[in-house]
């Protein structure tokens, strides 16, 4: 292939990864109602008119940018994954969280409050998808529990993810970062607080 091939499309795939990468940035902090192709074009540094060739309408968009999120966290958590203790992997998590206190307080959770905004259109596609990597990390947490030997470890994933969205909603809705601090050094307590099982 020569490079009169390759170098546009390595060109259209690098506009499309800004226009993705912009889109989740943008519907974060804007929200989906509000936010127009024109902003993402903006953000991206994109003409606007380039945005409807790689996505036709704002939902594909939204689609998109809940793809950036999961690539996201399937990122964070493998990352994480590289430690040898699930517990240290959950504790790693929660720092994480704590890590982007500033952006909670501003914005909320990424991907929380996209869900709870796509959830009011009732469309059962985006709606559904957001629902997805919430899933995904409910599933990652669960894992690391059940690797800890402990039982229920799909309720204690609950219980550390739900923490996590209340403590993104307070932060945001107080403008106070230092609840995702305060809540996130909790959870922390908590994590260390849970029992270690008997090597068999």
């Amino acid at each position: 292939m020569t490079d009169s091939v390759t170098r546009p499309r390595a060109r259209g795939a690098d506009k499309r990864r800004r226009l993705t990468a912009a889109a989740a940035k943008v519907l974060h902090e804007q929200g989906v109602e509000r936010t127009t192709l024109a902003d993402i074009a903006r953000a991206a540094g994109v003409p606007v008119g380039n945005v409807y060739y790689y996505f036709k309408t704002k939902d594909e968009l939204v689609q998109a940018a809940l793809g950036e999120h999961t690539a996201h966290l399937d990122e964070l958590t493998a990352r994480l994954d590289r430690l040898p203790d699930p517990r240290d992997r959950l504790k790693g998590l929660v720092e994480a969280w704590m890590g982007g206190r500033d952006v909670a307080a501003r914005y909320g959770c990424p991907t929380g409050t996209l869900a709870a905004e796509l959830d009011k259109r009732g469309d059962g596609v985006l709606d559904v998808e957001a629902g997805r990597v919430i899933r995904r990390l409910l599933d990652w947490a669960e894992r690391q529990f059940r690797l800890l030997g402990l039982p229920d470890a799909e309720r204690l994933a609950v219980t550390l993810v739900a923490a996590y969205q209340g403590m993104s909603l307070l932060a945001n809705a107080l403008r106070d970062p230092e609840i995702m601090t305060g809540e996130g050094t909790r959870l922390i307590r908590w994590l260390d607080t849970l029992p270690t099982p008997p090597q068999k």
